[in-house]
Order: C-alpha cells, then structure tokens, then sequence
C-alpha cells in the first residue's frame, strides 16, 4: 500500500492538485507510522539474534558483544511498547495532530511557573516523539511562568496519545518563591483536541465571531512587533476563545486561530450530540485541589502518581523531561477495558 501511494508521488502531474498531493503525503505519513516500527522491531531482534549465536560459539566473547546485545534487545522492548500504544489508537481522530491548551490554576506565581514547567514537558515530549510543535500563543506569568499557553502538534498519533493527558495537574514542592522555603500545591490544567483534517468542515457564521487585533508578546530590541499582528477570535454563541500569535502576518496568525476553532468547535458539538459534554470539561473540572489527574511530588519525596490507573514513579526528572509513555499508555488501556465492558447501545424499533 505505502508502495503504491510513493510511486504515485512520481507521477507528473502529481502536484496539479495541491490537496489531493497533500492527503496522499499525509497517508503515506500514517502508515509508515505503523510498518516503521514493526520493520525496527524486526532488525532488533535479527541483530539480536546473530549476537546471541556468537556468544554460544564463543563464550568468552568480550563484554562489548554482550553489551551490544543488551542494547539491541532494550531497544527492541521500547519499539513493542511504541507498537502497543499505536494498537490502542482506534478513534476517528486518534491519527490527528493535537491542540494542547495549558492554563495556571489556583496558586498565583506557583501556579504560572508550575504552567510553564508542563509547556516545557510536552514540547519535550513532542520532539522526543518526532512531532512538530509550535507555540501558537502564550500569556505570560506577571512573575514567572505562564497564565496560559496553546501549543500546536503536528504529526500522526499525536492527538491519539495526548488526548490522555487532559485534565488537572498538581505539583507540590518547596517554592522557589518562598523566602520561607515552604512547600506549596499548586495547579494547572490542559485541553486536548484533535487537528482537523482538510475534508472536515465546520461552518462558522462570520457574524457569530468577534475579532480582536493586539500585539504579540515576544523579545524586545530590534525584533520588537510594532503591529497589532495577534488574534484573538471569540465565538460568541459558545464563548469558545482561542488566540494566535506565532506569526508576524496578521492573516497567518488568523488562518491558524481559525483552525484551532474549527477544532475547538468540532469537539464541543461532537460531545453536545453525544450528551456527554460533561464528561469533555468534567475530566478537567475546576484547576483546584480534588481533581486532579496526576500528582508531581517534589518534596518532602519524589513521586509522580497517575490518580486514574496509580501508575507511579519515582523518576520525576525523567517525567518532567517528557517521559510520559507509562502514564499513557496504561491510562489508554484502562480506557479500552472500560469501552469493551460497556453494553452495546440499545437497538430496536
């Protein structure tokens, strides 16, 4: 299949239909998504296996040889933990790229600085994953941190494997802040929503939409933006807002912020005709104490537990560096063990 779809890439007129060359690249993006893994799995254990034979011919092999081997077989292992993640991915929307949205909770400067540390995390999770990120907009801490920040990410599964990580996050530590040095709770939240795809279309009445013009936050100097190139757009019927200024062009920060709220709105209405919209803002709840998806322990120890499935580590510095893939992955197998143990929707007439 992925053959096929390359060998049609060298076509001619490939490239006369701009979005049809674009939904065939896309394909092709996804299903090497699936067999590229499958493929390194297989070169592990094959290289693993001719080390194997060299040690039983020769058992003082040196150390090098054995070490190898441990490598080609842990890699091999984090490939199946890659390939079984993908085979809980069965949504309509799970192959999307992703809308991630952070905003500080209660806590004031804690809760900015502990903001900015999650924006941190996820983009160190989206290169670590080979996605694109890309900071669409950010409202700064009037201390530290961030009072909100949207971050794109582009590439297959993405919204597939963060769709897990929405909900309130709690940090607890001895504040940087404190002179006192006491330890301090504090809260952020996240929304997850899915890309949409160029054949999914969501009507926006333009007379439901008001535009705001302001200008972008960013470094000073001779780089300062001296025009009111940021968006912000509000859909009025919902109060949906959403905010772009990752582009000095006004009409590229709009074409973007319009995209989010097609994403946005795809999600509020898919949730309103399945009258299942607390659900969508109920796993995020109010940013406060008691609803919480995870907790980030810093002091008096280190923990970082997953209140959902009570996966847990002690590695906090891994987890803050982007190592997400064990909360998400059981948090998604618990998601599919509660789906199959649903009854079936009731038929009849």
């Amino acid at each position: 299949m992925v053959e096929s779809l390359e060998h049609e890439t060298s076509a001619p007129d490939f490239w006369n239909d701009a979005g049809k060359a674009k939904a065939t690249l896309d394909k092709i993006a996804q299903q090497k998504v699936v067999l590229t893994p499958f493929r390194a799995v297989e070169k592990a254990a094959e290289e693993a296996a001719i080390l194997l034979e060299l040690l039983e011919a020769d058992p003082s092999a040196n150390q090098a040889t054995r070490d190898e081997l441990i490598r080609d077989l842990d890699r091999a292992d984090e490939i199946r933990l890659r390939l079984d993640l993908q085979m809980l991915l069965a949504g309509r929307m799970d192959r999307n790229g992703a809308y991630l949205t952070l905003h500080a909770g209660a806590g004031g400067t804690e809760s900015c600085d502990w903001a900015g540390m999650l924006l941190r995390m996820y983009r160190r999770y989206g290169e670590a994953h080979g996605f694109e990120t890309e900071v669409l907009d950010v409202q700064p801490g009037e201390e530290a941190g961030i009072k909100s920040a949207t971050l794109a990410m582009h590439g297959p599964f993405a919204y597939g494997y963060l769709k897990a990580e929405r909900g309130v996050h709690r940090l607890v530590r001895i504040s940087p802040f404190d002179s006192a040095k006491r330890r301090h709770t504090s809260f952020a939240s996240l929304d997850v929503v899915a890309e949409l795809e160029d054949d999914v279309k969501v009507e926006i009445d333009l007379e439901d939409l008001r535009v705001d013009t302001f200008r972008a936050s960013g470094s000073g100097g001779q780089h300062v933006n001296k025009t009111d190139s940021a968006i912000r757009l509000t859909h009025l019927p919902t109060g949906i807002v959403v905010s772009c200024q990752a582009e000095r062009s006004q009409y590229a920060n709009r074409t973007k912020a319009m995209k989010l709220l097609e994403a946005r709105l795809y999600e509020y209405e898919a949730d309103k005709k399945r009258k299942d919209l607390e659900r969508f803002y109920g796993q995020k709840g109010e940013i406060a104490w008691g609803n919480q998806i995870r907790s980030y322990v810093l002091q008096p120890y280190t923990m970082v537990k997953d209140h959902r499935t009570d996966v847990e580590t002690s590695n906090v510095d891994a987890v803050l560096d982007g190592d997400l893939d064990r909360f998400i992955v059981a948090y998604l197998k618990q998601l599919q063990q509660q789906t199959a143990l649903q009854p079936p929707a009731a038929g009849g007439v």
